[in-house]
């Protein structure tokens, strides 16, 4: 705490005796000694306090930053799920909209059927006049 020596104790000891007188000299330095541990607790006293002030404004730095990042986190998904929900009407309306039947013009003519292997029956062909079998 302080820096001081052997040498300035032996001094401030030597002062001591001559200033106090040997008879009291045992009780000061007992009444000096529970001072200084006084003062020792209360200076530790005061920096546990200052350190756990300090983690709690870390603490609460560290919550708000935390608050805020699930606040983006949930701003997000938040917006996907409109994005998707939109896009799932969008795909809704469209799937149960009423589907409308071509018109006839627009329809491709389709050619005749006709089979060139397949010829007229023999029926056929005695029932027409002129036909020679």
């Amino acid at each position: 705490m302080f820096d001081i020596g052997f040498s300035e104790f032996v001094v401030i000891g030597l002062v001591a005796l001559i200033v106090i007188g040997p008879e009291r000299l045992p009780r000061v330095a007992r009444t000096a000694g529970a001072l200084l541990g006084r003062f020792q607790r209360y200076v530790n006293d005061v920096k546990s306090e200052v350190r756990r002030e300090m983690e709690v404004e870390d603490l609460k730095k560290f919550q708000s930053q935390l608050t805020e990042q699930v606040r983006d986190v949930e701003q997000t998904i938040h917006r996907e799920l409109r994005s998707a929900e939109d896009v799932a009407r969008a795909t809704l309306t469209e799937a149960s909209a009423p589907v409308e039947p071509p018109k006839p013009e627009s329809l491709p003519e389709a050619p005749a059927a006709t089979d060139s292997s397949i010829g007229p029956t023999d029926a056929e062909n005695a029932a027409k006049p002129g036909t020679a079998q």
